[in-house]
């Protein structure tokens, strides 16, 4: 194998790519890259993959000799990220079962070890006919409004998730932590599908990489989702992110959601968020507690934090409220992550008695609801 390229397309690919690669691999294979180069279509081919997750991306080069290898991914992403911008130089010679790649530059050389190709795993592939193609901006903007929500606790496995409700309508994604619930609901609008109606759950893990990939998409780009009984595979502009779906039934989110409301407030989500955040300069570590204050009358909104030995913190915003004026409280990190994902200006925070669900939505654009569990006051 024997390729030209230019550094900025060869470290961008590369850095994607190495996502997927294992931090501790269980086997020495998958700490590797593999590297494709196809002359005919003058392009060079990575992919990683453990087992689980796989990512797969294309980058232009000069391919003088068409061939595979795999090289560690670790060592050749600090080599190539440091080098200076302008074209290198990859060769490959096979050894027994091992590989040698070099690596030449304006500027020096670098000598690396790899493993044969033929070591390497396959990528699961879709059984053919089970394909959707979803417009990219309404998955973006379902995953913006609840990745964040997703558990990174691998004992509740499901709950790493994000649960994807398909229909020929709409979209609706909704993650929980057993703590806070996330749903976005984005409508479809000219889709081409060969399915009406799906349900999944896809690892966040997977998602969040499938958010970078359509980072620098456009608006009438389309995302082609393959499905089989255990696997998904999106495909963006020959990128590809393949993973296993989790199993398990996802929980009933939807009875979580109250129905009718006793109180409700209007605020400006910004003046909130910033209130919040000065205040949570003062909140305990151990609990994080911020509690809120409505005051129908005087139409405010009072923010204020105790922390022992360190001191207590006030702010007061103007509020839309309706219902008996009272006071709830709220595990701050979990209110500030939902409100930085809420997409609107202003939103309305409606709740019943303080041991009850909160449900916080935007007042206009896109449809989402986040709900959190208040904490007990503790007089």
């Amino acid at each position: 194998m024997k390729f030209v390229c230019s550094q900025s397309g060869f470290n961008t690919t590369l850095s994607f790519v190495s996502r997927a690669v294992p931090s501790r691999p269980t086997h020495p294979i998958l700490g590797n890259v593999l590297l494709v180069a196809d002359s005919e279509q003058g392009q060079v081919s990575l992919t990683a993959f453990d087992l689980s997750l796989g990512i797969h991306a294309s980058f232009s080069a000069e391919v003088s000799e068409g061939g595979q290898a795999t090289l560690p991914a670790k060592l050749l992403n600090h080599i190539v990220s440091r080098l200076s911008e302008g074209e290198l130089q990859l060769t490959t010679e096979e050894e027994s079962e091992n590989v040698s790649a070099t690596l030449t530059t304006a500027s020096g050389q670098f000598q690396i070890r790899g493993m044969s190709a033929a070591e390497f795993p396959e990528l699961p592939a879709a059984d053919e006919g089970e394909v959707l193609s979803l417009p990219a901006t309404a998955l973006l903007e379902g995953l913006r409004g609840v990745l964040f929500a997703a558990s990174a606790d691998e004992t509740k496995q499901v709950l790493t998730g994000v649960h994807l409700t398909g229909t020929q309508d709409s979209l609706e994604f909704a993650a929980t932590d057993g703590h806070r619930l996330a749903v976005v609901e984005t409508p479809l609008e000219n889709s081409e599908t060969t399915i009406a109606d799906f349900s999944m759950t896809i690892p966040a893990r997977a998602l969040r990489e499938l958010e970078r990939m359509m980072a620098g998409c456009q608006e009438n780009d389309s995302i082609s989702l393959h499905v089989s009984d255990s696997q998904v595979i999106f495909e963006l502009n020959g990128s590809r992110i393949t993973s296993r779906k989790l199993e398990g039934a996802y929980p009933a989110y939807r009875q979580l959601i109250p129905r009718r409301f006793e109180r409700s407030a209007s605020i400006e989500r910004k003046r909130l968020l910033s209130s919040l955040e000065r205040v949570a300069v003062l909140a305990d570590q151990k609990n994080n507690l911020v509690k809120f204050s409505l005051d129908g009358s005087a139409g405010q909104l009072e923010l204020s934090v105790e922390a022992q030995d360190l001191g207590s913190a006030r702010e007061s915003l103007p509020a839309e409220i309706t219902g008996a004026s009272g006071e709830i409280a709220f595990n701050v990190k979990y209110l500030m992550d939902g409100l930085k994902a809420l997409p609107a200006n202003d939103i309305q925070m409606q709740l019943n008695e303080g041991n009850q669900p909160v449900i916080f939505t935007p007042l206009a654009g896109v449809k989402m609801t986040y709900l959190v569990m208040p904490v007990q006051i503790v007089r």
